[in-house]
């Protein structure tokens, strides 16, 4: 069942749609087209699923965001501006913050999907309500707009070498590795400020028989500040409820449902009820800024990971 009640903006959750894909897997976003509080709210949300060998090509992003691993193992590279390349394992739970100017790629290295969320803020992007990703490589990466002379200058390579170079990228943003390619090997101190898993982490709100709550802040995951983002997971029991709440400090909320299903409300500001639905794995949805939203989990319980739009 869905209702929505006087409201001036379709707030009903959406799912993500395929951008583009292949072998290696494939890169989902949410459209402003559909969900128009992306655009209201200058939020930005997509999700990468990659097969066994799926190689997502390095790049930088127009949006400072947070990505949540959904599901499976892999591993990241994470460039931080003017600093040594980051390369650590990630598994679902992970919580990694993304500063903007963050060069990042990541490779699936096992048999079981590995899907990854991002929530993010795009006041600075190209595209409001969009993230748009510029690749260092691939056959849409910066290099290929180039003459040969300006990369033979840049790389500092004969110009035989860079025509080959350049000219054998085929990928478009995902590629499947040959199983025996040598990828760079994790290390697990650089996991150290990198990520959070909130599966793991101390718990923040803890009911029995009702929820818990885990929170990112500057404290357990320092490049959050830089993100300019607070985020959390919260998991409700069976037929559990998440109490009204709002967000005090005139932040959109942005809530990707992970897993389970359930019921949601959202109330206007002159106390006038905007939207009734359910949710499900797999659904967006963004509480305008002063609204107020309450959930409640099927019997099967609820879990979801949200982000406001100022960090706490």
């Amino acid at each position: 069942m869905e209702m929505e009640i006087e409201m001036e903006m379709d707030l009903s959750p959406k799912l993500a749609k395929k951008v583009y894909g292949g072998d290696g897997g494939a890169y989902y976003a949410w459209s402003p087209d559909e969900l128009p509080m992306l655009s209201e709210g200058n939020i930005g949300a997509a999700k990468l699923a990659l097969e066994k060998d799926g190689f997502a090509l390095p790049r930088y992003s127009d949006s400072p965001k947070v990505a949540y691993v959904l599901q499976g193992n892999g591993v990241a590279g994470v460039v931080l501006p003017e600093k040594e390349e980051k390369v650590f394992s990630i598994k679902k739970g992970d919580a990694i913050a993304l500063p903007f100017g963050v060069v990042t790629w990541w490779y699936n290295k096992d048999e079981t999907e590995l899907v990854i969320v991002f929530l993010g803020e795009t006041s600075k992007a190209h595209k409001t309500g969009f993230f748009t990703d510029f690749f260092l490589t691939g056959s849409n990466g910066i290099f290929t707009g180039f003459s040969t002379e300006f990369v033979c200058r840049a790389w500092d390579l004969k110009e035989n070498i860079v025509k080959t170079l350049v000219g054998n990228q085929t990928g478009c943003g995902i590629v499947k590795l040959d199983s025996s390619f040598k990828m760079p090997k994790p290390n697990d101190k650089h996991r150290n400020g990198m990520a959070l898993n909130c599966e793991e982490a101390p718990l923040d709100v803890d009911v029995k028989n009702g929820g818990r709550v885990v929170v990112l802040n500057t404290k357990n995951l320092p490049l959050v500040g830089e993100v300019g983002l607070g985020a959390d997971l919260v998991r409700l029991d069976g037929s559990a409820m998440c109490s009204p709440g709002f967000s005090c400090d005139s932040a959109f909320q942005v809530t990707y449902i992970v897993r389970g299903s359930g019921r949601a409300q959202i109330v206007g500001v002159d106390g006038k009820r905007v939207l009734e639905t359910t949710v499900k794995g797999g659904n967006l949805f963004i509480v305008p800024r002063f609204s107020v939203v309450s959930k409640i989990a099927d019997p099967d319980g609820l879990e979801w990971f949200s982000i406001i739009t100022t960090p706490k």
